[in-house]
């Protein structure tokens, strides 16, 4: 039991939050990207994607994984968005640093989307068994360099809407 819950409601309720994550951080980056600021999704985005963090850090952990390697990599650079964000509010050089580590929050987010989807839908599993498969590389590579442009462009704008 973990909160309370059993370990597949837990699981449940893990990935509902990584989704609310996604789809707000989906709408989010790419409105920074094209100079648009949404206040109320950007803290939607930066709050379900630390919670998505933080709640993975509760199931059972045996050894140390990717998953949990990630988790961190993630909690780290989701510290430095909130620092941009609430503590600099965006002022100067922290919409930048907003930009760049809040596009890595969200590709952080939709790479663990890829593994499960590739581990746990029968015709991508049926593709890439084991994660080492070219459609498996193929999907994180797209990815990849869709989420580096979508960063770019992030950080571009940055500099248009950041405040002073």
């Amino acid at each position: 039991m973990i909160l309370g819950l059993s370990i597949p409601q837990f699981t449940t309720l893990h990935v509902l939050i990584s989704f609310v994550g996604i789809i707000a951080g989906l709408v989010a980056i790419p409105a920074l990207a094209r100079g648009r600021v949404l206040p109320r999704t950007n803290a939607v985005f930066l709050w379900f994607t630390l919670l998505t963090s933080l709640t993975g850090f509760l199931f059972p952990i045996v050894a140390f994984t990717p998953a949990l390697g990630t988790g961190i990599v993630s909690t780290l650079v989701l510290a430095i968005a909130f620092w941009a964000w609430y503590g600099r509010k965006l002022a100067g050089r922290a919409a930048s640093v907003y930009a760049v580590t809040a596009t890595i929050g969200l590709w952080l987010n939709l790479f663990v989307l890829v593994v499960q989807s590739f581990l746990k839908v029968p015709a991508l599993n049926a593709l890439a068994p084991n994660g080492t498969e070219p459609p498996f590389a193929a999907a994180q590579g797209t990815l990849l360099v869709l989420m580096i442009g979508l960063g770019y462009l992030a950080f571009k704008a940055s500099r248009k809407w950041a405040t002073t």
